[in-house]
């Protein structure tokens, strides 16, 4: 495969540099390189920089704040974010809800809603599992009742990353719960958090970070015109967003810098005389995740930039979701090695970085479908 880029995507890739040169505030681009959380001000402020491009949602419609851009320009645009480091665009807007309202929105929806997701001008985060409906999403129960112009949704969703954060939901309901199969009876609706009758509670994870929650739902009114696509069918619009989640999982340019980061820090850090850079089982550790990191570079672009090789591979997101998950967590554990128990001061300094980067990476083979689940939808398109 030839990986030379056209004069065109050279082009566009030094105008992407010269602009996170340019505009990529220091503060921030430290915080992401030593893997502390932005704030969510600097979050929106650095989206607002991208939106003035385009770049929020790069390959979105102009008409709608997006920049038309080729899938090619577009992997390269999400490569040099990563490998600045900068903050992506918020994947629940972008990447997952986007999306879906160009497919499945009405006129108007998309119309009111996609620019304000493309400037971060409303945050949304994402209301799928619960305690008993997680890698079985099918099985979700929390109700939506369908009363005259409204739907009166009870229910409870669990693992919701920065509900505490964000201003909408957009959730899963059953919406009929005589219907024959699981899969049917479920719609997809956008709901305010500020509406009466929801309760956020906030679960403290092993990182020691504040990003998951729990949220309640008692008798709270969703007018109708906040469903997206047709009322009991929900799971189609599901599998389309899951599907573009799925594929923005590889994080190339992150694994890339993180691996990058793990050769900068061997280097400065001593394991009695000699530097840990200077073991020969950490170079051909470092060695090992290099070339699994090109292989999955070479099949993320093969089957992102092939419709036959995507027609020929209907699992390819999942594909990209368990290789790039593995390597995520390879590049963790080499850290942590590589820091020793120095990895575990808890600082807002490079030295506690690895603890908390190890820690966060065992949830990446949970969330956006977990790793058996993966493994189960590779099984059965390759083997039947």
């Amino acid at each position: 495969m030839d990986l030379q880029l056209a004069a065109a995507q050279a082009a566009f890739r030094d105008d992407v540099r010269a602009f996170l040169r340019e505009r990529l505030p220091g503060e921030l681009r430290e915080r992401v390189r030593l893997g502390l959380r932005p704030s969510r001000e600097q979050v929106v402020q650095w989206q607002r920089a991208l939106h003035e491009r385009g770049w929020a949602a790069p390959h979105w419609p102009r008409e709608f704040g997006g920049a038309d851009l080729g899938q090619m320009e577009r992997l390269i645009l999400m490569d040099e974010l990563q490998l600045a480091p900068a903050p992506l665009p918020l994947h629940f807007n972008v990447t997952m809800l986007g999306p879906v309202l160009l497919k499945y929105g009405t006129p108007e929806q998309k119309r009111d809603w996609l620019p304000r997701l493309a400037r971060l001008d409303v945050w949304f985060c994402q209301g799928f599992s619960e305690p008993g409906a997680g890698s079985d999403l099918a099985s979700l129960r929390t109700s939506a009742r369908h009363e005259g112009e409204h739907y009166v949704v009870n229910g409870q969703k669990t693992w919701t990353t920065y509900a505490h954060m964000a201003d909408w939901i957009f959730l899963l309901v059953r919406t009929d719960p005589q219907a024959a199969r699981k899969q049917e009876g479920i719609s997809f609706l956008l709901v305010d958090l500020k509406t009466p009758g929801i309760t956020i509670r906030p679960i403290h994870t092993i990182d020691g970070e504040h990003h998951l929650n729990e949220v309640f739902f008692d008798d709270v009114k969703v007018p109708v015109a906040n469903r997206v696509g047709d009322e009991n069918k929900g799971w189609d619009v599901t599998k389309s967003l899951l599907g573009s989640e799925r594929t923005g999982l590889a994080y190339v340019g992150m694994s890339r810098d993180r691996l990058d980061r793990a050769i900068e820090l061997a280097r400065n850090t001593r394991d009695g005389a000699r530097r840990v850079i200077d073991d020969p089982a950490i170079q051909a550790e470092i060695a090992w995740i290099d070339a699994e990191l090109r292989g999955l570079e070479v099949t993320n672009l093969r089957l992102l930039l092939c419709a036959q090789a995507q027609r020929d591979n209907p699992a390819f997101a999942s594909v990209l979701k368990l290789k790039g998950v593995e390597i995520q967590q390879q590049v963790a554990s080499l850290m942590l090695r590589i820091a020793g128990p120095a990895a575990l001061a808890r600082s807002e300094d490079e030295r506690g970085v690895p603890a908390t980067r190890y820690f966060f990476t065992r949830a990446s083979s949970i969330y956006g479908g977990t790793t058996e689940v993966q493994k189960d939808v590779l099984a059965k398109a390759v083997l039947g």
